[in-house]
């Protein structure tokens, strides 16, 4: 083993990387995860392997998986990392600044309406001199996490399979029916709409996309694979300009709406789909802030959701105490 870490900080550092790897499945989603260039990530794993003298990844299969080395040095990476977390967090508590640095991670639908808030409170009632944001998909959010890229996410994915976080709930949403202007077809059923329009979806690799095909799985249909969009205002823009219908939670149609597009929202037909956001956090790491920020973004969005779609954006929408649920 001829290949040296100058420091142990390039360890770590390289650690991150493979852990983040072997969740996003892919070098590319993973470099942009841990803030870097797909060929600095790729040295990192290079010099990982070199260093230990093992192959931990097979590169030739899609995702990214493993390899029997690889599974046991992300065991011992998860173990790693979450020591080296606890270790900033108790650090964070000394001194005359317990948090000096915050890094959050945001669903992006929500970000544009809660990070001036949040940033504000951050700065004025805890002390927080550096944030740093990002706006992402919930299936960022475990990897920005437990590779300490985020102290703090708000997020759809409440992350149950990971341990040692503390989690608050927003609220929960209802998803509703969300029509082109001037559809005067009934709404009866699913099926009923997609005898005249087409289904804009949500993108598989989402988080949303999987649960929508999951419900339309259970509802027995299979709409035509038509238009497929990562981002919740493409969703809508694609709507609003006639291409099709799509089922959007209130917190996922506030972008479309502050930028006046025209979208019909209806009560979704039959059986209904629900989902949550929370505020989950590294246990202890944070004080008071975590319960603080999901508060702030509870009355928030509430409002928000009122403001712009009026009763049937309130009535899809059950607002929850934030209590810390067990690890």
């Amino acid at each position: 083993m001829d290949v040296k870490f100058t420091t142990n900080a390039n360890i770590i550092k390289a650690l991150e990387v493979f852990v983040a790897v072997v969740e996003a499945g892919q070098m590319t989603a993973a470099a942009r995860l841990v803030g870097m260039t797909q060929s600095a990530a790729s040295q990192h794993i290079g010099t990982l392997e070199k260093h230990y003298d093992v192959k931990l990844l097979d590169r030739s299969t899609r995702p990214i998986k493993p390899t029997q080395a690889g599974v046991l040095m992300y065991r011992h990476a998860g173990r790693i990392l979450h020591a080296v977390g606890e270790l900033a967090g108790d650090m964070r508590h000394q001194g005359p600044t317990p948090i000096s640095r915050l890094r959050l991670g945001l669903q992006a639908s929500i970000a544009t309406t809660l990070s001036p808030g949040l940033v504000r409170m951050a700065k004025d009632r805890f002390g927080v001199q550096d944030m740093a944001l990002h706006a992402g998909q919930s299936g960022d959010h475990e990897a920005l996490l437990r590779t300490k890229q985020a102290d703090i996410v708000i997020t759809s994915d409440p992350l149950l399979d990971m341990d040692g976080l503390e989690r608050h709930e927003v609220l929960t949403e209802a998803f509703l029916l969300v029509l082109p202007p001037g559809f005067d077809q009934p709404v009866e059923d699913l099926e009923q709409v997609l005898r005249h329009l087409s289904l804009v979806r949500f993108a598989d690799t989402t988080n949303v996309g999987r649960r929508i095909e999951q419900h339309l799985r259970r509802l027995r249909l299979q709409p035509e694979r038509v238009i497929q969009a990562d981002r919740s205002s493409m969703v809508t823009a694609c709507v609003a300009d006639g291409m099709g219908f799509t089922l959007l939670t209130p917190t996922l149609l506030i972008d479309g709406l502050v930028e006046r597009m025209p979208l019909d929202l209806r009560p979704l037909p039959g059986a209904g789909m629900r989902r949550s956001i929370t505020v989950v956090a590294r246990d202890g790491e944070l004080g008071e802030l975590p319960k603080a920020f999901a508060e702030y973004a509870r009355v928030s969005l509430v409002d928000q959701i009122a403001g712009q779609m009026g009763q049937i954006g309130s009535a899809a929408v059950t607002e929850l105490e934030s209590e810390e649920e067990p690890a």
